[in-house]
């Protein structure tokens, strides 16, 4: 896979800058027909837009994008950190590249890594992933920055793409089977301000609360992990490369340390809801302290585990005599940035169905993950790409664009990755959520082995990198 590479002061991809259009649909396009209205512009449903807008296939279709919120886009980069950013794949920065975001994200600011150490704080086990001559692994981004750069693109496709701003759905009219009047055979979308469109195909992208999916009667399976993310970003001691990714399994759920510059990384730190609020009511010094003993300390240690490590140890180094990657001391904090700290709650959750006649569910719309591993923007982009093809192969073909026949070819392609990956991560998320000494001991063995054996170790990486 060749891996996108950022080409600082150079125009997007698709043309030169232009001002989208933000307009509110007047009495004469009140009964406006699109080929394709996505609903959320999120990162995921502005990734949608500009993926749509880009290809040859789509140029003569009529596409919307419906955003609640207010545009966002930086006029001057701020000097602050965000506390929110994203694990990027190199799949997912491929995407953002075939269509000129990426370079706009490279313009502003981006930290790629080389390196990701795990390692479980019951025990020394570990398992490092890095790829051979040091390539980037993935990219730490602001998801500010990622909105931001998607909504340049998107002003960039103006003449393609029509963006309405603050604009929210407040009700869907789905297509009766047979339908017995004009207009009944589309997709309704009534506005909050009364106004009303049509549409061949209605895309949602908004989010885990997706009223797309709750109008159209799309069922969900979820549940609450009563777990916190606390997220802050935080200065480093000294000056580093800071080109790994950090993350230690505690008892009490797993913390993070990502790189976003060679002063400064982000912190996410999954934790009880109680654990949380006293993290976040801690002056910074204590708040410091507490993030470098959860990197560094040994409370969690037994003398019984350690001997059986070092047994299991020496077992794998028998059998694997090529040895295994060494282990790295991850950097300590100093400082967290001012008002940095926030927190969101964590939890599963997936749509058993991600299409209907005339909709499409992409994002978390569709799944939930726990960011213990960093997918679920990646798993949201990858939708993108996919439901992109096959509707490019649909419009090609001269087929409608909301028919069930290719809309199923996507949820079967994606379900298919997405189901595996999805229990794949709850399955780590529980089995480190205890001491119990025999799990530690199952898992020990496992993380050591799998650090030891390079090609499966492999076939992880080119999974999780797509």
């Amino acid at each position: 896979m060749s891996f996108p590479v950022c080409r600082l002061g150079l125009p997007p991809l698709l043309g030169l800058h232009r001002s989208v259009r933000h307009r509110s649909l007047n009495s004469s396009s009140a009964s406006a027909l699109y080929d394709v209205v996505i609903s959320g512009g999120g990162m995921v449903g502005t990734a949608m837009a500009c993926a749509l807008g880009s290809h040859p296939h789509l140029h003569n279709k009529k596409i919307l994008l419906l955003e609640a919120g207010h545009r966002k886009v930086y006029d001057h980069l701020p000097e602050q950190f965000s506390n929110r950013v994203s694990s990027i794949t190199p799949g997912s920065a491929t995407l953002l590249a075939s269509f000129g975001a990426w370079d706009h994200i490279c313009a502003m600011r981006m930290k790629p890594y080389k390196r990701m150490q795990v390692w479980d704080a019951c025990s020394d086990a570990l398992i490092t992933f890095d790829k051979e001559g040091l390539e980037d692994m993935g990219y730490i981004v602001e998801n500010d920055v990622i909105t931001a750069a998607l909504t340049k693109q998107l002003d960039a496709m103006a003449d393609r793409i029509e963006v309405l701003y603050r604009s929210r759905a407040v009700n869907y009219t789905w297509p009766a089977p047979y339908p017995d009047k004009e207009g009944s055979s589309w997709v309704q979308i009534q506005l909050a301000d009364g106004q009303k469109l049509h549409t061949k195909l209605l895309i949602g992208a908004d989010g885990q609360n997706s009223m797309v999916r709750s109008t159209a009667g799309m069922k969900t399976i979820q549940w609450s992990y009563n777990h916190v993310a606390v997220v802050a970003t935080l200065q480093l001691s000294e000056l580093t490369d800071n080109n790994v990714a950090w993350q230690r399994f505690l008892p009490t759920g797993p913390i993070a340390l990502l790189p976003v510059s060679d002063t400064c990384s982000s912190l996410v730190w999954s934790t009880s809801p109680e654990h949380a609020a006293e993290l976040l009511n801690m002056d910074d010094e204590n708040f410091v302290d507490a993030v470098n003993s959860a990197f560094w300390s040994s409370e969690y240690h037994s003398e019984f585990i350690s001997s059986a490590n070092s047994v299991l140890r020496s077992i794998v180094s028998l059998l694997m005599p090529s040895g295994t990657p060494a282990r790295q001391l991850p950097p300590s904090v100093s400082a967290v940035g001012e008002k940095s700290r926030a927190a969101f709650p964590l939890g599963l959750g997936h749509a058993p169905e991600y299409v209907r006649q005339r909709v499409a569910l992409i994002g978390d719309a569709a799944h939930r993950v726990h960011p213990l591993a960093g997918q679920g923007v990646n798993m949201g982009f990858a939708d993108v790409a996919s439901l992109l093809n096959h509707l490019s192969s649909a419009a090609f073909d001269g087929r409608d664009l909301g028919s069930l026949r290719h809309l199923l070819a996507y949820e079967t392609e994606r379900q298919r990755q997405n189901l595996p990956l999805m229990a794949a991560i709850d399955l780590l998320k529980r089995l480190y959520n205890t001491k119990l000494p025999p799990v530690v001991l199952l898992r020990t063995f496992g993380l050591q082995a799998t650090n030891a054996v390079t090609p499966i170790k492999e076939q992880i990486m080119a999974f999780a990198s797509k």
